[in-house]
């Protein structure tokens, strides 16, 4: 009988090295593909080069399993897709995920496409989470995107906009084990990546970090860094839960009058909301978090100690076109609601909420409070263990 082929995304880390090993112990064909998908020597802020380095490992533990190997270059897919949307989306003052946008724009678009045309059933990665499926009554299947075994790694957040027609083509063979396992596979089999720590940098550019790689293309541009005090009458009436949904997920626009300037930044672009790091504003008895960002003006807002009520709010909106369901056929109706849990970013834990679709939007009502929802951002939703949809914060 003929080995079913799997095409595994080496990526010279410990994750899909174990992945590879484990596919092919369950008696698949696998072939290790590495995706080259930045060379752009121009925002590189170190003489590293990490993706040589990545990509010699991925040979590396190619060889040690016997499996054939080749590099495949999406760079200029990569800058399309990724680079191009981060560099817009920062631009106008909003915080886009490059991790979620490379899985479902790259690994799980480009490359399962590759894999396909190179005869794959099947495409794997090392990511923490799980896989399923059930049948409904009329007999249609339904794959389950659900959470990794291992709760500080669960990676499921990251393929919040994955589809069905994706998921029927994914395996994921290390979802079920703790980190600490799959080192000890990769030690046990003389992975050469068994105690490589993993990589910090944006997905697949390697050791680079954010603002440094924002600033290759968004010019700096001195402003203000404005303090709003929690005692502004600006918070006199926050929003409640009696409140309209649109209201509850209402940010505060506030101008440079409503408070006072303690410092300068290098371009509003630049910073988050929830930010601590990088405001070199000292001499408080706090630290300040970014509140708010004004990108037109230029001026960064920022609030002092991490109960400020200026980083707070009870929901959020999503934009009916920027809804996206994983399960299609749980999707809500107009004015229908439905409890959930969701998180508004990776490893946070499980918050309770109520998801609520109006005529324009679906907006998404917290138990409690919220701190640092950021436009741009994603907010993924799950039934117990199963991520069923997820939305780019308005």
């Amino acid at each position: 009988m003929k080995k079913k082929r799997v095409i595994v995304g080496l990526s010279g880390g410990v994750d899909s090295s174990v992945a590879a090993y484990l596919l092919k112990e369950q008696g698949y064909e696998v072939i290790g593909l590495f995706m080259k998908n930045w060379h752009d020597e121009s925002v590189t802020i170190s003489n590293e080069c990490p993706w040589l380095e990545d990509s010699n490992d991925a040979m590396l533990v190619a060889e040690k399993l016997g499996i054939p190997f080749q590099t495949v270059d999406l760079s200029k897919e990569y800058k399309e897709r990724i680079v191009d949307y981060m560099f817009d989306e920062y631009a106008k003052g909003r915080t886009p995920n490059p991790d979620v946008l490379c899985n479902r724009e790259i690994k799980f678009d480009v490359f399962l496409s590759i894999a396909l045309s190179l005869g794959a059933e099947f495409v794997a990665t090392g990511h923490y989470c799980q896989k399923s499926s059930i049948q409904t009554a009329e007999e249609t299947t339904y794959f389950q995107l659900l959470a990794g075994a291992d709760v500080n790694k669960d990676q499921s957040y990251f393929l919040c906009q994955l589809t069905q027609a994706q998921l029927s083509k994914v395996i994921f063979p290390i979802g079920h084990l703790k980190k600490a396992e799959v080192r000890e596979i990769a030690k046990q089999q003389g992975l050469v990546t068994a105690e490589k720590k993993d990589s910090q940098g944006l997905c697949f550019i390697g050791k680079v970090r954010l603002p440094d790689f924002l600033q290759q293309q968004l010019k700096p541009k001195k402003g203000a860094i404005i303090e709003i005090h929690a005692d502004s009458p600006l918070y006199a009436t926050l929003p409640t839960k009696n409140d309209s949904l649109e209201v509850q997920s209402y940010k505060n626009q506030y101008i440079a009058d409503n408070g006072v300037q303690v410092g300068t930044h290098d371009g509003a672009h630049f910073f988050t909301i929830g930010q601590r790091k990088g405001l070199r504003v000292g001499g408080k008895e706090e630290p300040l978090f970014v509140i708010a960002t004004d990108v037109k003006s230029n001026i960064v807002y920022v609030g002092k100690g991490k109960t400020h009520p200026g980083l707070y709010r009870n929901a959020l909106k999503v934009k009916n076109e920027d809804v996206h369901w994983v399960r299609e056929d749980l999707k809500l109706l107009k004015e229908k609601s439905m409890p959930v849990s969701a998180r508004i970013r990776y490893r946070q834990p499980f918050q309770k909420a109520t998801l609520v679709q109006k005529d324009k939007a679906l907006y998404i009502q917290f138990t409690s409070p919220q701190s640092a929802i950021t436009a741009g951002q994603f907010v993924a939703w799950y039934l117990g263990d199963e991520l069923i949809g997820s939305g780019v914060i308005a």
